[in-house]
């Protein structure tokens, strides 16, 4: 429904409405003088604008183009007003560190590297007791055969007792070896016999059972792999690189204690 306007009781609802209007008109024009040239602002501001409005840029709030940074060196005009020379322009360096990778002139090399069918690499020769914990440790070139470095690794044990017997896999199976072993260690060697054997077997299958207990220095190499300095080596001496596998040996000891 319209609600009809309201108005004073005997008169002209439209000649009250001119006046009003006339009125409000008036009133607006005397508070200020120059209301004719008024224009509205947001109502955030409750203000008014006088005069006509500025000009927008296109492209407003863009800062000034940064000029380019030189090499941290002052230039030749500013070298020459302190009294230096103008530094001469850098070459390409050969060199330098990349975000994990090492740029160098030539190949890396280091003492203890041999070739191998898979590249060139330092080998980790341990021996560990019963309960998976390092005992002996010795570090050389990855080219010999593991049958010549038995002797090695046993005269770099930790402890003065040599072990009684020492379970390897088919690379150990040499009867020199086992002879050697005998006479200068008093140790006995546990190895299964190759396919490709010709002389007759120089163990019995009594012996073979301790064979089953080889996972053990498996699971000791395992625990050796959890730090990274011993998985690969960064060290150029190869002694540098045996005291840090004898610190990660130290740290296995510590954690079985």
């Amino acid at each position: 429904m319209h609600a009809p306007e309201r108005c004073a009781v005997g008169s002209d609802p439209a000649t009250a409405a001119r006046e009003a209007t006339s009125r409000r008109t008036r009133s607006a024009v005397a508070r200020s003088p120059r209301g004719a040239r008024r224009r509205a602002l947001d109502t955030a501001y409750r203000g008014a604008l006088a005069g006509p409005a500025a000009r927008v840029p296109a492209v407003p709030n863009v800062p000034s183009p940064v000029p380019a940074m030189g090499p941290g060196r002052p230039s030749g005009a500013h070298s020459a007003r302190l009294g230096r020379r103008p530094a001469p322009p850098r070459g390409p360096r050969s060199g330098g560190g990349v975000h994990r990778c090492l740029l160098q002139q030539r190949e890396k090399g280091g003492d203890c590297v041999g070739p191998t069918r898979r590249g060139k690499g330092t080998k980790i020769m341990a021996i560990a007791d019963r309960h998976g914990l390092p005992l002996a440790l010795w570090v050389t070139s990855a080219s010999p055969h593991e049958s010549r470095l038995v002797e090695a690794t046993l005269r770099a044990r930790f402890c003065r007792a040599t072990p009684p017997r020492l379970v390897g896999d088919t690379a150990y199976d040499s009867d020199p070896l086992d002879q050697r072993l005998r006479q200068q260690f008093g140790v006995e060697l546990i190895a299964p016999h190759t396919l490709q054997r010709s002389r007759p077997a120089s163990q019995d299958g009594r012996a073979l059972r301790r064979y089953r207990r080889r996972w053990r220095i498996e699971r000791l190499f395992a625990w050796l792999h959890n730090y990274r300095r011993v998985v690969t080596r960064w060290e150029y001496h190869a002694a540098n690189f045996l005291g840090m596998v004898q610190l990660a040996c130290v740290l296995v000891l510590l954690r079985h204690l």
